[in-house]
């Protein structure tokens, strides 16, 4: 079956309750990776432009605010609260119409909890006919071994496994120089995943080293 890559075009990004109150019961990573791969792909919806869906239970209850270092990043965006808080985004007619809005089929989603909030909106996607695509490192769960049964459980539904930067890379496609996105997206990569940004200083000093 011909695969239609990822871009801004075809796909839609979706957060699913990152928020401050569910990151104190994490356990499946760190709390500063988790924040880190969240964010960047927040930041990656922006930089190529993407449809971009939030949504969170209500902020004066359980879960509280959206992490402030994502709040930054959304800005004025708008937040869909599922009042009363459905685990299923499905059950809230105002992320069904925010969903429908972006016009897109390919749904790239990341979430807390994985096993639940997630993983319920990700099954009635697929079960609507939605191609579900899971950004693992963007979601965390109480323990590695549920976060990680819930991926399973997740792609043997049909949903495909993902990483942030993997997304952002599908996006950007390569390092044009007609690239509107490609310093952006490199700044992000920088930022957020620092291996790349050393490897970036050791590939400019060998060519500098060349050059002479």
């Amino acid at each position: 079956m011909a695969r239609n890559p990822l871009s801004a075009d075809n796909a839609a990004i979706v957060l699913i309750d990152h928020q401050v109150g569910m990151a104190n019961l994490l356990r499946s990573h760190t709390l500063e990776e988790h924040l880190n791969n969240t964010v960047a792909l927040a930041k990656v919806a922006k930089i190529f432009g993407a449809p971009f869906v939030v949504t969170a239970g209500p902020s004066d209850g359980l879960g509280g605010q959206l992490y402030p270092e994502l709040a930054q990043v959304v800005g004025d965006h708008p937040v869909v609260e599922r009042i009363p808080p459905m685990y299923d985004g499905f059950g809230d007619p105002g992320f069904t119409a925010a969903i429908e809005a972006t016009g897109r089929q390919k749904l790239i989603m990341a979430g807390v909890q994985t096993d639940v909030c997630l993983s319920f909106t990700a099954l009635t996607a697929l079960d609507r006919g939605y191609e579900v695509y899971l950004v693992g490192d963007a979601s965390a769960a109480g323990t590695k071994e549920t976060h990680e049964l819930a991926m399973q459980r997740l792609i043997q539904a049909g949903a495909i496994p993902v990483g942030w930067l993997a997304v952002g890379s599908e996006f950007q496609r390569g390092w044009t120089e007609d690239s509107k996105t490609a310093k952006a997206f490199a700044e992000v990569i920088y930022d957020h995943a620092p291996a790349w940004k050393q490897q970036g200083v050791l590939t400019a000093g060998v060519r500098e080293h060349a050059a002479k």
